[in-house]
């Protein structure tokens, strides 16, 4: 996000807002997983291995100490790391980078043309979603009794489930989980754009893709890294 004359850090706040939010996305999955995490100033963990393709803790500031970090996981063959400011190196201890991806923010700006997503509010729903996105038992039904947590869904004319995201937090909303089985991810981003008009919104892409977000309105914000230990 380009920084704003006579507001010094709002790129930075920008960042550190969005890692906190996905933070916190990560403590509900594991929620409804049964895992208890821990948040404190430095970084949100669980000391068990958490789901699959979500980490086993999210830094929550720069500069945070590797070691101690990973003395609140189990840092085994398996763990995985949310590195959100790309400054903690852990090559040293049996990890790999997994993956370099970018932070986004869109500000509350009036929103892009679109049509709103369809809340999902069943368990069936949820099960087909679930399907479609590729998570299967990931998304358990407790999400959907969760104040913080929307699961959208996009159909077409038929009623087939064509794309679908998750919105998460009250603000900035985190956009995650975004999907499309047409190969038009553009349209899912306006879409999530359309559903709450006007409210910041956070997440992150791995770099090849980042357009169809740049496309409806969000900027990155900084470098983020995902380290696994292989």
């Amino acid at each position: 996000m380009t920084a704003h004359p006579g507001l010094p850090g709002v790129h930075e706040d920008a960042r550190a807002a969005a890692a906190r939010n996905n933070a916190e996305w990560c403590d509900i999955v594991c929620g409804s997983h049964g895992l208890a995490g821990r948040t404190d100033a430095d970084a949100w963990s669980v000391p068990h291995r958490s789901p699959p393709w979500y980490p086993d803790a999210v830094t929550l500031r720069p500069g945070v100490d590797a070691e101690a970090l990973l003395a609140r996981i189990d840092a085994g063959p398996g763990a995985s790391v949310k590195d959100s400011f790309a400054d903690v190196d852990l090559s040293g201890y049996g990890f790999r980078v997994l993956f370099d991806a970018r932070w986004i923010h869109r500000s509350p700006v009036p929103p892009v043309a679109g049509e709103p997503l369809t809340p999902v509010t069943t368990p069936d729903d949820l099960a087909a979603w679930a399907a479609a996105h590729g998570g299967g038992e990931l998304f358990r039904p407790t999400l959907l009794a969760d104040p913080r947590v929307r699961v959208l869904a996009r159909h077409d004319d038929r009623g087939v489930l064509t794309g679908g995201a998750v919105l998460s937090g009250g603000g900035p909303y985190g956009v995650s989980n975004l999907f499309s089985r047409t190969d038009r991810a553009r349209d899912i981003w306006r879409a999530v754009c359309a559903t709450v008009p006007g409210a910041p919104l956070v997440g992150y892409e791995t770099i090849p893709d980042l357009a169809p977000a740049l496309a409806a309105g969000f900027t990155t914000t900084g470098p983020l890294r995902v380290w696994l230990h292989a």
